[in-house]
């Protein structure tokens, strides 16, 4: 099962007795991160005003079922999934978002210090539904176990890091994990379909729609040259949530974060679902091979060692 690992020695920047000792620590987070750990922190490492804990706690979300979560893409500074009917809350919602991912930023630059100069910072959301019982599709229910993997945005082999503080003032948020990645894909990749995919990433197909794609990228089409591994991921993590008997079946770990918690997860490779919990704060980065500690557990090498040919572009 994924170890929930409990950070007790984390001391923000300038609290190390030096900048080796800091550059272990960084380091040997990381390392248990691409294993499969989960790290938790009993508090909230980074200034979140409580004054914004508590506008965010008087929110609801939009009545649009397009939007799952109220979502910021700091790249272009845009706030998704918010109700229409008071622009000077959206306003103020769009701030603290904004703020949150800038602050979150800086904590996991110095947290995980060997990913900061190579991490790709994306959407960051708060989710203000309680997950329990709520009306979703298959595909985008939470409460069905899956590893993540993203329609709109592959990641051609680079990682999902995903940063979660619960804000509930009273309520815990409710987790149960399945075991990581590599006995997963070792069981269940075969199953899925991973064969079909490697046979794609051989096939003259793949290098035409490598060509074509850059040309039509300005049209829209963006996702046209996703590589079989981003492929294959997507239509695992859907196979996942279709799976009776796994989602029935395969043992699972219960896991309760409590009220002003953060947990950090590279949630590609611990399959997890939610079972309950509303108001938390999330923050997704996506990190490339390049920063990796330990690129052999990465979900893109050990699908290749199970297929025998490079899935990424």
């Amino acid at each position: 099962m994924a170890a929930q690992i409990q950070v007790t020695d984390y001391k923000h920047p300038g609290g190390y007795t030096s900048a080796v000792d800091a550059a272990r620590r960084a380091r040997e987070y990381c390392r248990q991160l691409e294993e499969g750990a989960i790290l938790f922190l009993d508090s909230i490492p980074y200034p979140l005003p409580q004054d914004d804990v508590e506008f965010l706690l008087e929110q609801r979300q939009g009545a649009s079922r397009f939007h799952k979560n109220i979502s910021y893409r700091p790249k272009s500074d845009l706030l998704r999934g918010t109700a229409d009917e008071d622009p000077q809350g959206a306003r103020r919602l769009h701030e603290i978002m904004r703020n949150f991912s800038n602050q979150v930023m800086r904590f996991v630059d110095s947290f995980l210090a060997p990913y900061a100069t190579d991490r790709q910072l994306d959407y960051a959301s708060y989710r203000p539904i309680e997950e329990k019982g709520r009306d979703l599709s298959c595909h985008k229910r939470n409460d069905l176990m899956h590893v993540d993997a993203f329609p709109t945005r592959p990641t051609n082999g680079g990682r999902i890091l995903r940063v979660f503080t619960n804000i509930n003032p009273t309520a815990n948020r409710v987790w149960e994990v399945s075991e990581p990645f590599e006995p997963l894909a070792g069981k269940l990749a075969g199953p899925a379909g991973l064969d079909r995919f490697a046979k794609y990433a051989r096939s003259p197909m793949r290098k035409v729609r490598q060509t074509v794609a850059p040309l039509l990228r300005p049209l829209g089409m963006r996702t046209l040259d996703r590589s079989p591994y981003d492929q294959f991921m997507l239509h695992f993590h859907d196979w996942l949530k279709e799976n009776a008997e796994y989602q029935k079946n395969w043992p699972k770990t219960r896991l309760e974060f409590p009220p002003r918690s953060t947990w950090l997860v590279y949630t590609d490779t611990v399959p997890h679902s939610v079972l309950s919990g509303q108001f938390a704060l999330e923050q997704t980065f996506i990190v490339p091979m390049s920063a990796m500690v330990v690129p052999q557990k990465t979900p893109l090498k050990i699908l290749e060692s199970l297929c025998g040919i490079g899935l990424a572009n």
